[in-house]
């Protein structure tokens, strides 16, 4: 069965990094819809493209205002977020309305594997598997597609 592809926003301001996750969201199956550096255009790029999935960086161009899109982007565009930052304890702890996190340094494959899981719990509201390593749900998120989390199981 094939899923439909995901429409991904990239909110980066280091561009070596916004082209390597184009690279990466194409490899997945998705469809880049293109980048934003700072708030207001992450804002406006949203609102104008209405994308599946965002994937943000807490600290942007114009200061550490990922947060405040990610809010905007689940509140008023209708997408989700997903935050891919070095500053993880700088995410409040619902998460802003993003489904997770992806900490950096990340690899390639931890990239891959997130947008794979993410592209069934978004398509099928429900998690495939076990949360890839490297990706950590939102609590809201983990509940509503039923994930598990690999660290949480007991021996």
């Amino acid at each position: 069965m094939s899923r439909p592809a995901l429409d991904v926003l990239i909110v980066e301001d280091e561009m070596l990094l916004a082209i390597e996750l184009e690279h990466l969201i194409e490899e997945a199956g998705c469809h880049p819809l293109g980048c934003a550096m700072s708030s207001d255009e992450a804002v406006a790029l949203a609102e104008r493209l209405k994308p599946d999935l965002a994937l943000v960086d807490v600290h942007l161009s114009d200061g550490p205002t990922g947060v405040d899109v990610a809010r905007k982007i689940a509140d008023d565009c209708g997408g989700v977020a997903l935050f891919m930052t070095a500053n993880v304890k700088r995410l409040p702890d619902d998460f802003a309305g993003a489904c997770g996190v992806i900490g950096k340094p990340y690899s390639e494959y931890g990239v891959r594997t997130a947008l794979a899981f993410l592209v069934v719990c978004l398509s099928e509201g429900r998690a495939p598997g076990p949360v890839p390593v490297g990706l950590t749900l939102a609590p809201a998120y983990a509940q509503r597609w039923e994930a598990e989390d690999p660290l949480a199981r007991s021996a």
